[in-house]
């Protein structure tokens, strides 16, 4: 569905029109495809050179271009692309512009752009060669160029990072023309006059001195990926903390085999922030040029290559191009390309800007806030208790399910015989309820786990509900002791998903300081693979000597240090295994699974619609809907049934299902003709953002078509959507000699068989309604 999708315009909800939900308005218009290419005119020669190491600026509809070089000499013109127009020309300036450079940095700060820095100098003679550290202006308004005067020791420098932020302008790391730097400083562009630079004392987990890299804002954050590092290049990605001035590597041990890995390493390339992602095009990975769209979602902090629409003009792998975004569409100029050629390309690329999914968030909070618990878990031999949702716990762990089910069968076999027993004392003449609480609910399932204890078996619960636990804070041994007790449990209950993310966590966490510790808690739990893991760390060339220098390693256990020792005289052949790992299933494809069937036995709540029973879980809809979770927290049925409406509106069984599939697991595809019945869903049930609103609203736009006209047609009759049905009668006017040949047609109701008559009557002369009456 990415590929072929069209951009959905933001749909907001409007809480305060009583009549959002009768009536709705799809605003049809021209619409681009989505994840889609576009070659725009290049830059002709007479209006600028082909070059690279150049910057480019979005201001309001234009994209300007300074600098840079092609080839043979540095440029210091300044060039304008309008977006609107897809027209190229020189943009007006006036005032003593900067001198001709390149891998400078340049960025837009209210009307104006200001331009840091760079390498100067006569390429072609290798003469005054050199880096700056001036500061210039340019106001689109006026075409006005100025230099700023700034006190300050601001080191010169070429090929880094800057952005704006807070009203200043931040500059990270580049070259000096001796070494690459990883300094930070800030300037205030607010008033010239009282402008200086500020070097920022940074902390936390600091980039290596790097330049030639992106960097790009997202979330309040300053993101940093890759770049020339020299040999300690890699292809880690960075995040800055504008506020503490903390900077933290974002960790991939999250990601398991066969998720898409992060881009290789690589320099020269471009950083944008859309939304909530960033993407990454292009630049030199280890000799080659990629050309792939990559795509980092700070949410959820995974990587994946973006998937071109089928029409797509793609660009060739580049390095030294730029990039900047306008609107919701990334534009991509120049660069260099295979052999050393300087590109004058202009490229589009169409974002997606649906809502993100809330699937992992939801359920995250149904297990954070403990509502609508249904069953304890009594662990270890302290007899703690953790409470837990059925319908989740069945659908993620076959072990728990065991438990859950045989525990059931007991409550129920306990629950007879004291009916038995009231049976017999009735004869008392007292009357009360069976359980005792009707007022209540059903008393919470208890299940026994003695091999678990509390703090571990949160962690694991927390995956069960969202796919994800907690990192191991740096330095901190205790959390990675934690992961291992969780880990230990994983394979007891044979959650292989969980089992390949607490190794990949804390393979990533153990260091000199923590290896000892971890390598002795393996052996305590019998975790070979970790314990292989910490024994050939130690044994490194590198590190040996400084682990058994330390105290810990005098404490540790005989047989542990004979292992040690006899590692580090004779390592043991390396073993290679080609066996594909197995990573479990996920939790999209376990609530698929247990809408589709798997968790039938444990419904607890019948949704009727038009009085057709479908059973369902109570947990999974609070989690999802807010209009459930009031029902279920403050009115619950008592007959356990609810009446599913949207609006006065019942929903077709078919669009139902759609709904449900959304709900359970996050699932938007589906037929055009639902998308109309649960356009005004979200807003009805209170889902936590309009992503299915959106997803509908494409749906229609795009995918109406002959064969499902009439389909759609009778949606939008029956929902009042009345520009849809505007547009589906103008396709069936307009297409009436293939309509009228669609075995649905007869079946239409004769109101909307008027309808059709009435607009053919409109649209059509006489004589083509005679000669279209002969057709038929």
């Amino acid at each position: 569905m990415s590929c072929k999708s069209k951009v959905a315009p933001s749909v907001d909800f409007d809480h305060s029109c009583s009549d959002s939900v009768e009536y709705l308005t799809l605003n049809f218009g021209p619409f681009e495809t989505v994840h889609r290419w576009r070659r725009l005119p290049p830059c002709d020669e007479f209006v600028g050179a082909r070059r690279s190491k150049h910057t480019v600026v979005a201001y309001r509809d234009a994209i300007y271009v300074f600098g840079g070089d092609n080839g043979k000499n540095m440029l210091n013109d300044l060039l304008r692309f309008d977006v609107k127009d897809c027209s190229w020309c020189r943009a007006f300036t006036t005032g003593t512009p900067p001198a001709p450079r390149y891998h400078h940095s340049a960025v837009v700060y209210g009307s104006s752009m200001f331009v840091f820095g760079g390498y100067t100098g006569d390429i072609y003679s290798n003469s005054n060669l050199k880096n700056k550290n001036d500061l210039f202006e340019y106001k689109f308004a006026t075409g006005q160029w100025t230099e700023w005067k700034v006190e300050g020791r601001l080191v010169a420098r070429s090929a880094h990072g800057a952005t704006v932020y807070n009203d200043k302008l931040w500059i990270f790391a580049g070259y000096d023309g001796n070494a690459r730097l990883n300094d930070m400083w800030t300037i205030s562009l607010q008033d010239r006059e009282q402008a200086y630079w500020e070097e920022i004392e940074q902390s936390g987990e600091i980039p290596p001195s790097c330049c030639n890299f992106p960097v790009a804002v997202c979330q309040d954050k300053m993101f940093v990926f890759s770049g020339q590092s020299g040999a300690k290049i890699t292809n880690n990605l960075f995040q800055f903390e504008f506020k503490g001035h903390i900077w933290t590597r974002i960790p991939t041990e999250h990601l398991l085999r066969g998720s898409p890995p992060p881009p290789q390493r690589r320099y020269g390339h471009t950083m944008v922030a859309f939304d909530r992602h960033l993407y990454v095009f292009g630049g030199a990975a280890d000799n080659t040029l990629p050309n792939e769209l990559h795509c980092y979602d700070v949410d959820s902090q995974t990587w994946e290559v973006i998937q071109p629409s089928t029409d797509s003009e793609m660009p060739s792998g580049r390095l030294f191009h730029a990039a900047a975004v306008i609107h919701d569409a990334m534009y991509i100029f120049g660069g260099t390309v295979d052999n050393n050629v300087r590109s004058g390309e202009m490229y589009r690329f169409q974002f997606s800007c649906y809502p993100k999914c809330t699937l992992h968030e939801d359920y995250g909070k149904l297990w954070e806030n403990r509502q609508f618990c249904d069953v304890e878990f009594i662990l270890g031999e302290r007899e703690e208790k953790v409470l837990g949702h059925i319908a989740i716990v069945t659908a993620r762990c076959k072990w728990l399910r065991k438990k859950i089910l045989q525990a059931r069968d007991r409550q129920k076999q306990k629950s007879k015989l004291e009916c038995n027993e009231e049976s017999e004392e009735s004869g008392s003449g007292s009357q009360k309820d069976s359980s005792g609480r009707s007022s209540r609910g059903p008393p919470l399932l208890e299940v026994s786990i003695r091999e678990a204890d509390a703090q571990p078996f949160e962690v694991l619960m927390q995956f069960l509900y969202t796919d994800k636990i907690q990192y191991p804070r740096r330095g901190h041994v205790q959390d990675v002791l934690l992961i291992m007790d969780v880990y230990k449990l994983a394979l007891s209950f044979k959650l292989s998903r969980l089992e390949q993310l607490c190794v990949q966590y804390i393979e990533a966490s153990v260091d000199l300081q923590n290896v000892l510790s971890v390598c002795e808690n393996a052996n305590k739990l019998q975790l070979d693979q970790l314990k292989e893991h910490c024994l050939n760390f130690v044994v490194k060339e590198s590190h040996f000597n400084q682990v058994i220098m330390t105290k810990e390693f005098e404490h540790l256990s005989t047989p542990l240090i004979v292992e040690i020792v006899r590692r580090k005289q004779q390592p043991p052949p390396r073993v290679y295994s080609d066996q594909p790992v197995d990573i479990g299933t996920s939790l999209v494809q376990d609530m698929k699974a247990c809408l589709e069937g798997a968790g039938h036995e444990f419904c607890d709540i019948i949704l009727l619609l038009d009085g057709h029973p479908r059973p369902a879980h109570k947990a999974i809809l609070a989690a999802r809907s807010s209009y459930f979770e009031a029902m279920f927290r403050s009115f619950m049925p008592e007959d356990g049934q609810v009446n599913i409406s949207i609006g006065e509106m019942v929903p077709s069984t078919q669009a139902f299902e759609s709904m449900l599939r959304y709900i359970y697991y996050g699932d938007v595809n589906m037929p055009p003709e639902d998308s109309l019945y649960l356009f005004a869903a979200p807003y009805y049930y209170g889902f936590s953002n309009n992503r299915l609103q959106a997803y509908c609203k494409q749906n229609l736009e795009m995918n109406v078509t002959v064969e499902n006209v009439l389909q759609i047609l009778e949606a939008a009759d029956k929902t009042q959507a009345l520009d849809m049905k505007k547009h589906c009668l103008h396709i069936i006017v307009h297409q009436f000699t293939k309509v009228s040949k669609l075995p649905n047609l007869r079946s239409l109701s004769q109101l909307l068989l008027l309808d059709i008559i009435d607009s053919l009557a409109s649209h059509i002369s006489d004589k083509q309604c005679t000669e279209m009456s002969s057709d038929i």
